[in-house]
């Protein structure tokens, strides 16, 4: 992330729950899965645009209540799973504060424009002897 972007503590809620997935017998006794909530107005340091990028990037990723939702049961330890979880926020973040690049207004080459128009003219001729044809056998 960029320097002076801060997610707080309680922009983040954090629960966990039995995970589906490998694990045995484990599976149904440990809670590894984690379910990680950012309240994404909470975030301190990013710019309206990006915020608004952020908005966009997690747009069906989120709750009832707007928050930011990120559900990680990757392994079979709680902990690595809460780090996942927290490193996916932080690449969506950082994702948010890059702009977009400009988009450059390119032409079609001579040679693309002239074999459009050649395709556009067998085309019409094709349709043409077509109506000939019918207009003969009738």
């Amino acid at each position: 992330m960029a320097p002076g972007v801060v997610i707080p503590a309680a922009a983040l809620s954090l629960r966990v729950a039995r995970s589906s997935g490998p694990g045995g017998q484990n599976v149904n006794k440990v809670a590894s899965k984690v379910d990680l909530r950012v309240d994404l107005d909470r975030i301190v340091g990013l710019s309206e645009p990006a915020r608004a990028r952020l908005g966009a990037l997690g747009r069906s990723r989120r709750d009832a209540a707007g928050r930011l939702v990120v559900i990680s049961q990757r392994s079979r330890d709680q902990f690595r799973n809460i780090m996942d979880a927290r490193s996916r926020i932080r690449d969506l973040v950082a994702r948010a504060l890059l702009p977009p690049r400009q988009r450059h207004q390119t032409r079609p080459t001579t040679a693309a424009r002239e074999k459009r128009l050649a395709e556009k003219k067998r085309a019409a001729r094709r349709k043409r002897d077509r109506s000939r044809r019918s207009a003969v056998d009738e």
